[in-house]
């Protein structure tokens, strides 16, 4: 029997299929024949395919890769990954691009703020991160790569909790656990009703995560009870509701308390904002060593009125960064320098001795949970406008805007999909207005955040996050595209050896 032929088109791949029915022209049916179907040939559609790569470290010892800022290339660099080192067992691969750490796009936030976050997650650490060539065609194509992030959507899947609960003297926690049968490390949580448990922030049905700094996955209900016995007047519990965690679960994604939302942790790091004045900031900085044998920075002999008491330094607080570098590896006088420079204001990161201590018992960064607001305390003295020294050359100006009745009195805006942001509207005799921004400034910093990279909707939580007081840097316009195009022609000129300072080592 005669037969016909067809050449079809299937991703890419070329098969010949071959009919026995004869095919017969039927003027009134036109070409339409059963016998015979023929399909547009398309190409296969390529997809990014991120990977999660879950780091898991003992004290003392590093993850066991660099992070890097590349000229001719784009994202954060992961490089040096170290064989058979806990970052190359995860699945992490040089040249590989970092989407998220711990479940957070970080792809458009500034390399030290990303080399932060990861300082910052302790000793287990979740990075999503894409190949770099598929990286690359994936910038060439102009694809969305928050697209392939794999960031939780909150309105279906909640935050966890990290949780500080005080006993009380007639009903105790108010907590207890109950074991999910037939799987072991999970316990569902019950509440005293109006209990400690409950004012602290834990909810009916949720399911406990960790405790005092401890997983529980490899714990049995019975073990669990001791560690209740041995917790004292108080314990610290991660938590997260049934539904959240089935979400997690399902991705993959570890519940870590560098995600979680605290909740009633009686010690959090304090951000100071200093304005220096004619005799200095009038505060010592002296290194001692507590009763455990560590040694810290502490902050002493604060001169009454000064601006370091305005803005609330306490004394015998403990200092953790100077705008927003941390001290840890930092001596006396290399904190000294940093101050110096930074002339006419500084940011200082504090935090009681004893919040310390508690953070380091929980084996957490005391920095995870920070106060935001960095403003001087003393309304009367601050100055609303600070200009820089070289204000003939259209410079920034740092301007405090209180917030009022009717709040800050300015709006935001920015260009469509792109970072960077300005503002678009100041209310006439409203805070904005008497703190000194213009319409059209362009914002640089928020409370001692650089946000020039960052995107409106970023700018605006830092904004909503600013409390009764925010710290603006801003420029105006003209003198703003003056220095970007400064800055261009000097990255231009910036050989490889330059380019070594934008690299954080976690080997």
């Amino acid at each position: 029997m005669p037969f016909t032929s067809c050449v079809l088109c299937f991703y890419g791949v070329l098969e010949v299929i071959m009919w026995t029915e004869k095919f017969t022209f039927d003027p009134k049916e036109g070409i339409d024949n059963p016998a015979l179907v023929i399909t547009d040939c398309t190409d296969s559609v390529w997809i990014p395919r991120p990977r999660l790569c879950v780091l898991k470290r003992e004290e003392g010892d590093t993850y066991g890769f660099n992070l890097r800022v590349e000229r001719g290339s784009n994202g954060h660099v992961i490089r040096n990954v170290a064989s058979g080192g806990i970052a190359a067992r995860s699945g992490l691969r040089d040249g590989d691009r970092l989407l998220e750490v711990n479940n957070c796009y970080v792809d458009d936030v500034p390399h030290p703020e990303v080399a932060r976050k990861i300082k910052l997650s302790g000793q287990q650490l979740c990075l999503l991160v894409l190949d770099g060539e598929e990286y690359e065609q994936a910038v060439a194509g102009s694809q969305d790569l928050r697209l392939l992030s794999g960031t939780l959507d909150e309105e279906l899947c909640k935050p966890p909790r990290l949780c500080h609960i005080t006993k009380n003297p007639s009903s105790g926690l108010g907590i207890s656990f109950t074991a999910l049968e037939g799987e072991k490390g999970r316990f569902s949580v019950n509440l005293v009703k109006g209990g400690a448990a409950e004012k602290a922030g834990v909810h009916k049905g949720d399911h406990l995560v960790w405790m005092n700094g401890a997983m529980v996955s490899h714990l049995t209900h019975s073990a669990l009870n001791r560690m209740m016995k041995k917790c004292g007047n108080s314990i610290t519990i991660l938590v997260i509701d049934s539904e959240s965690e089935k979400i997690y679960m399902q991705r993959k994604i570890p519940i870590l308390p560098a995600m979680a939302v605290p909740h009633k942790l009686p010690f959090r790091a304090r951000k100071l904002h200093l304005i220096s004045g004619p005799e200095g900031y009038g505060f010592l900085l002296r290194m001692e060593k507590t009763l455990s044998g560590n040694t810290y920075h502490f902050l002493r002999e604060i001169d009454s009125g000064s601006p370091a008491e305005r803005a609330g330094m306490q004394d015998g607080e403990v200092l953790l960064e100077v705008n927003e570098e941390s001290v840890d590896s930092l001596g006396h006088d290399e904190i000294v320098e940093r101050v110096k420079k930074s002339e006419k204001q500084v940011f200082l990161t504090t935090i009681t001795q004893c919040g310390l201590g508690f953070y380091n018992q929980l084996g957490l960064s005391p920095l995870l949970f920070c106060d935001g607001e960095a403003t001087e305390k003393e309304t009367e003295n601050i100055v609303d406008v600070q200009l820089s020294p070289d204000t003939n050359n259209g410079s920034s100006k740092l301007c405090t805007v209180k917030k009022g009745p009717l709040g800050y009195g300015f709006h935001l805006d920015s260009l469509l999909q792109r970072p960077g942001t300005f503002i678009s509207e100041v209310a006439s005799g409203g805070s904005g207005q008497r703190a000194g921004l213009v319409l059209g400034d362009v914002v640089l910093e928020v409370d001692g955040k650089n946000v020039e990279e960052k995107y409106l909707d970023d700018v605006i939580t830092l904004v909503k996050n600013g409390g009764s007081c925010l710290s603006l840097l801003v420029m105006d316009q003209i003198s703003y595209e003056k220095k970007k195009e400064s800055d261009r022609t000097a990255s231009n000129i910036t050989n490889r050896e330059q380019e070594e300072d934008f690299e954080i080592s976690f080997l």
